[in-house]
């Protein structure tokens, strides 16, 4: 009776392990695509848009700053005039020098008659040669004392000019370093102007970096209110010495193209790059370490399966890592959840995270 109780138990088991196995669950997987990197990031930088060319403006006389005509960012046209002194002393000058030469006038008038006269008293035989000569002398020293006089005059006027301080191009008013009622000296820095047809960027760069710039450096310069407006720039000029409290160097970029919105003064930022080998940037999620192997998980898009593959780390941060081998453009690469994957596993491609 035992085993014909037995019977029927065994034949269910039998049932039981006949019937097929549930199919696994295809699992939803996270996903980036590879895209490759040319250039490697050596940093983002803080920098204004400036003039190539700029002039400090100062007088040519010393005085009192009566006046300024603009303020800063004012647009001035050559010519135009800037600023002015207090002309009374130059116009005293320009008076006296103007009395010399009249005075000087007078005495030419004298001194030319007198050489007539004596020369036509020589003509008829009553007057002697030496009364001619010195009228004659006298002549020449009163003529070279007009030349003199007439020179004070024109210096005169010229320093009188000098008391305007006018734009010597076109220009745009970048700094003031005088104001009105003060006195200047000769050559006293007073106004600063820059020429806005040429702009370039300029950034201060870590000594270091810029000691060490490699070739074909590449620097791209957007806009900080909006990154949408960019261009390409390169270096101009670098400082040969480093700035004495900050240790860095200042460098001048001339702009590939120059847009619109990079008015002068601009606030820009600069991202500093150099092309190097091919090479991806992927999240550090992606990445799975076994064995001492790096490798990551590929989606296969006809099978919808993944499959592991090892790849070569070249750097790694808190949230990304960068490999030089083992993928290429366009993987579809898992990006998270890869310590649960298994080799041929069923996947949905849910969606594409961003890096």
């Amino acid at each position: 009776m035992r085993r014909l109780w037995l019977i029927p138990l065994a034949a269910a088991m039998l049932m039981a392990c006949s019937e097929p196995q549930p199919p696994e669950p295809v699992r939803p997987a996270l996903y980036v695509v590879a895209k490759p990197e040319l250039a490697q990031d050596l940093g983002r930088f803080a920098g204004n848009i400036e003039a190539r060319y700029e002039s400090t403006l100062g007088f040519r006389v010393p005085g009192r700053i009566v006046r300024r005509y603009y303020d800063v960012g004012a647009v001035v046209k050559q010519g135009d005039i800037l600023a002015n002194l207090d002309p009374t002393d130059q116009q005293n000058q320009l008076r006296a020098a103007q009395g010399d030469l009249a005075k000087v006038q007078a005495q030419l008038i004298n001194a030319r008659a007198n050489a007539r006269r004596q020369q036509e008293l020589f003509d008829r035989g009553v007057g002697a040669q030496a009364q001619l000569d010195t009228a004659q002398a006298d002549l020449k020293t009163t003529l070279a004392s007009m030349q003199q006089a007439q020179a004070a005059v024109n210096q005169a006027q010229d320093q009188l000019s000098y008391c305007n301080l006018r734009a010597d191009h076109d220009a745009v008013i970048t700094q003031w370093h005088a104001e009105a009622g003060q006195v200047v000296s000769i050559g006293q820095e007073v106004v600063t102007l820059a020429r806005p047809e040429i702009k370039e960027a300029v950034i201060d760069l870590p000594g270091p970096l810029a000691e060490a710039l490699p070739k074909g450096i590449e620097f791209l310069v957007a806009g900080q209110l909006d990154p949408n407006i960019n261009t390409h720039a390169h270096v101009r000029e670098i400082a040969p010495q480093a700035d004495s409290a900050t240790r860095t160097r200042r460098t001048r970029l001339t702009l590939d193209q120059t847009p619109a919105a990079f008015r002068l003064g601009s606030s820009v930022s600069v991202t500093v790059s150099s092309p190097t080998a091919e090479h991806f940037q992927l999240p550090l999620t992606a990445l799975q370490e076994v064995d001492g192997h790096s490798r990551v998980w590929i989606i296969d898009s006809a099978t919808q399966t993944v499959s592991p593959r090892d790849v070569s780390v070249l750097r790694r941060d808190a949230r990304n890592v960068l490999l030089s081998g083992g993928i290429k453009t366009g993987d579809k690469v898992v990006s998270a959840g890869v310590y649960s994957l298994t080799p041929g596993q069923k996947v949905r491609l849910d969606k594409e995270s961003s890096q």
